[in-house]
């Protein structure tokens, strides 16, 4: 376990830039913010598309783990830039519906309204319908993800996000000692068909894209690898049952830790400006999708990084 890359500890590979000079990048917590969750960086010259140097690579990383979200304003950046940048933190992760991703970039996830003149969704229209965390239903769960504005709604498009380690401080000793051992089930499929209903667009899944999505069991409570703090680690999106728990048993547990996860006081409702590129940690929070009106149009670019094996 390491506390945080410090500039000589990353690896050369990891800037094309090599050693840029810094860039006079400012870190602030974001205005409402709950506790430290949420920060903005800032800059008078502060431009993810130039190269990135050490110093500002370990500023940047280290701000992510201390606040879980991070808000880069006013991001005119490319699709190979934004994928480039995300590579910085490890390897990408490419989304099961494939037919949302953007042409000739697979590891961007396009997540929008939007409707070609054919009528067709070109993205994920109801991505974060429910409380989640990106991909736990993965062996390797996402690490983070960087979303960034292409096109933003005149209203609604909120993302509110939850601090999974101020949810599992505040939890009671004696249910912090219940759910110390316990393992639960994540599965992609859990909420599918309950979304297709809602979402006929989305597409049903081909055996292959079933068996690409098998179901994972990782702890309920998950240990940072890079912090060693401790956070909840379930949602009513993915997580499906408590392994070794009675059935009705394990979803009133699941009921009340999902509540308490999700309390106003742990929560950051993000409102969205031109051209944010928001960089979440997964093993830190879950978020949630406030939802747009039929009406007004909305489309941004996902990028995911793997993490590792929940411990």
């Amino acid at each position: 376990m390491s506390a945080v890359l410090s500039p000589a500890s990353i690896p050369p590979s990891a800037l094309a830039s090599g050693d840029a000079p810094p860039q006079g990048l400012v870190i602030r917590p974001v205005a409402g913010a709950a506790g430290p969750l949420g920060a903005e960086v800032l800059g008078l010259d502060l431009d993810l598309a130039r190269p990135l140097g050490r110093e500002d690579f370990a500023r940047i990383h280290r701000a992510h783990l201390d606040h879980h979200v991070l808000v880069f304003r006013d991001q005119r950046i490319t699709p190979r830039q934004h994928i480039d940048f995300s590579r910085l933190f490890g390897p990408l992760q490419i989304h099961v519906l494939k037919n949302f991703q953007l042409a000739d970039h697979p590891e961007i996830l396009i997540v929008s309204n939007i409707k070609d003149a054919a009528g067709q969704p070109i993205g994920l229209g109801d991505a974060g319908h429910y409380w989640h965390s990106d991909l736990s239903y993965k062996d390797k769960p996402s690490l983070g993800s960087l979303l960034h504005a292409q096109e933003l709604p005149g209203e609604g498009g909120d993302t509110l996000f939850a601090d999974q380690h101020a949810a599992y401080d505040a939890l009671p000793e004696a249910l912090k000692a219940r759910i110390a051992p316990l393992k639960a089930e994540h599965s992609y499929l859990a909420k599918y068909e309950e979304l297709r209903a809602r979402s006929p667009w989305r597409p049903k899944l081909t055996q292959a894209q079933i068996d690409e999505v098998a179901p994972s069991i990782h702890p309920v409570v998950r240990t940072h690898p890079e912090t060693g703090r401790k956070a909840l680690f379930v949602s009513e999106h993915f997580t499906t049952r408590i392994v070794g728990l009675p059935e009705d048993e394990s979803q009133a547990l699941l009921a009340e830790l999902f509540a308490a996860s999700v309390r106003p006081e742990f929560t950051l409702r993000h409102q969205w400006q031109p051209h944010d590129l928001v960089f979440w940690d997964n093993r830190s929070v879950t978020h949630l999708a406030a939802g747009t009106p039929d009406t007004e149009r909305r489309k941004l670019y996902r990028t995911t990084i793997e993490g590792d094996r929940p411990f």
